[in-house]
């Protein structure tokens, strides 16, 4: 059973950076997930899935994996891109879209 070693990216709901910062690991399933027959929920019997560690920094994570025998997936996170924009340009005359006021 691999682990999974990456840096959570932010949630849709939140406008900040947190809880984005620490390296998580995470088993992944060694056992694909069945329907229970009677209620109709999600379950498995694998129960690694449910474990979530939180380190500070990425060699903190590959040393504890290294140092337990984990074989690891390493995940790189994947650069924010920022798009500068002014208050005033969605005033400006040129502007692409439609106004909805």
């Amino acid at each position: 059973m691999t682990a999974r070693i990456f840096k959570p990216a932010k949630t849709a709901m939140q406008s900040g950076t947190a809880r984005t910062k620490e390296w998580l690991l995470e088993y992944e399933a060694a056992v694909p997930r069945q329907i229970d027959p009677l209620m109709g929920w999600t379950s498995s019997s694998d129960t690694r899935t449910q474990l979530r560690l939180e380190f500070d920094t990425k060699d903190e994570a590959i040393a504890y994996a290294e140092r337990n025998g984990i074989p690891y997936r390493l995940d790189e996170p994947k650069p924010r891109g920022l798009v500068r924009k002014s208050y005033a340009d969605n005033f400006k005359f040129g502007r692409l879209g439609s106004w909805t006021h």
